[in-house]
């Protein structure tokens, strides 16, 4: 513990990155602010309703998401969740699409044209999205809300502006965190949102247990310790690794290669034992999203039982196909980021080897057996995590309270806090350098 505190004493005394994080406070700041600024020409009084249609289900989900913008009729109620979809997209084309496979291969121009696309698309689904999003409002508030009055165009249109204007300053945001800040300025945007939740749900529990005499302090410690235990669970997830050797020949002199086990740079590969992060359950969630939506569209009984299961996400039948979607989605998006045949020719072109594997085609071949078998329990960890929160929401656990219990919002919390901490450590290390390499000068000078 006081190692921590030194270290965190020690961010400040560097001028940059004490730079960096203010900066990026401040803009995180700015992100929060305008998740309370409501849409001009709604009534902020009467948004009860709209409240109440995210206190569960899947609204809660997209809520948690913007950090309550969603459920405020915010400027920024899609929140930075319209970039994500772009991306996403952009990634999947890349794997199709021959002009985006060789922007990938272009170093730093491409990664520019890249972004740009992604924020050309983002802008394209905000436009979709945007009328959605005013159209739940027309249905879920009274028609005294709207000042502009019910379902007039004028609303319609310089709302729709308003949100696509406020995912794009969402997403400048994020940018300029990542360039001028510290950490992923996009996941942060996300992370904020989420952890801006957590305070009302810790009340709302305590209230349940403590004030309402429904289990007594005891047990709201135990749900504690048992959310710190899950948190301990996905940073171990995140971080886990299958490191396979790697033994580089020793050049000689002469330029020539010596193949001497004893000789020879020994490194490591590091396979993660989840590559594919939080993706699978992002996907896994929008696939769930579409039941519900279709069945919706028929008034048949069968089609409004179809609607209520993949309505109610902490039913049986819903987590049960949601577990199954993330097991496949792992093996799927592994499978298309991480490139087994690329990293063997990287490998062998580089003069190195596994022990034991021929190079080339046979080390493709044991890269990529090796990554199925880790991404097997990988994929049952992450299910598991996902659905964790409709099994403690079984225990007596209030749904808001519940949802900090796994799925996308702790996944995504630990690994930015994760990514973060990291890049703070870096700084760190490099004043570390630095300082050495000072004190050896001045200790020349003296002598």
């Amino acid at each position: 513990m006081k190692k921590f505190f030194e270290s965190f004493i020690n961010v400040w005394k560097i001028e940059e990155l004490k730079n960096r994080i203010v900066l990026t406070l401040l803009l995180l700041l700015v992100y929060r602010f305008g998740a309370h600024v409501t849409l001009p020409g709604i009534d902020a009084t009467q948004l009860q309703d709209l409240a109440g249609q995210t206190d569960k289900g899947i609204g809660s989900i997209l809520d948690m998401f913007t950090g309550g913008a969603f459920s405020k009729a915010s400027v920024f109620a899609l929140g930075i969740m319209p970039y994500i979809s772009a991306s996403i997209v952009v990634q999947l084309m890349g794997i199709a699409i021959p002009y985006l496979q060789k922007l990938q291969k272009d170093g730093e121009s491409g990664r520019k044209k890249l972004n740009q696309i992604t924020r050309w698309l983002t802008i394209a689904i905000t436009l979709v999205q945007g009328p959605g999003y005013i159209y739940n409002l027309y249905r879920t508030l009274p028609s005294s809300a709207f000042l502009l009055g019910f379902d007039s165009f004028s609303f319609l249109f310089s709302s729709v502006l308003i949100l696509t204007t406020g995912t794009v300053f969402a997403m400048w945001l994020g940018e300029k965190i990542t360039d001028k800040g510290i950490g992923n300025g996009i996941s942060l945007l996300i992370m904020v949102g989420i952890l801006a939740r957590l305070p009302q749900a810790l009340f709302q529990e305590f209230t349940s247990k403590v004030t309402n005499n429904n289990g007594g302090p005891m047990l709201l410690v135990i749900e504690v310790i048992v959310w710190l235990l899950v948190i301990v669970a996905c940073v171990l997830l995140v971080m886990a690794v299958r490191k396979i050797p790697v033994q580089y020949a020793r050049r000689t002199t002469t330029g020539d290669f010596e193949q001497d086990m004893m000789g020879g740079n020994r490194q490591w590969i590091p396979l993660k034992l989840n590559s594919a992060g939080v993706m699978p359950i992002i996907f896994a969630q929008a696939i769930m999203f579409i039941p519900a939506a279709v069945a919706g569209l028929s008034k048949s009984e069968t089609s409004q039982s179809i609607a209520g299961t993949f309505s109610d996400m902490f039913g049986l039948w819903y987590n049960i196909v949601f577990a199954s979607l993330i097991v496949i989605f792992t093996f799927f998006y592994t499978a298309i980021t991480v490139p087994t045949n690329k990293m063997a020719d990287d490998l062998k072109r580089s003069g190195g080897f596994i022990p034991g594997v021929k190079p080339g085609v046979e080390t493709a071949d044991f890269l990529d057996k090796i990554m199925s078998l880790i991404t097997f329990p990988g994929s049952l960890f992450l299910a598991l995590i996902a659905v964790f929160p409709a099994i403690v929401v079984s225990a007596s656990v209030q749904q808001s309270w519940a949802m900090f219990y796994g799925g996308t919002s702790l996944i995504i919390m630990v690994g930015v806090a994760i990514d973060t901490i990291q890049q703070v450590n870096s700084y760190l290390l490099n004043k570390h350098y630095d300082g050495l390499m000072k004190s050896g000068k001045n200790r020349k000078a003296v002598a």
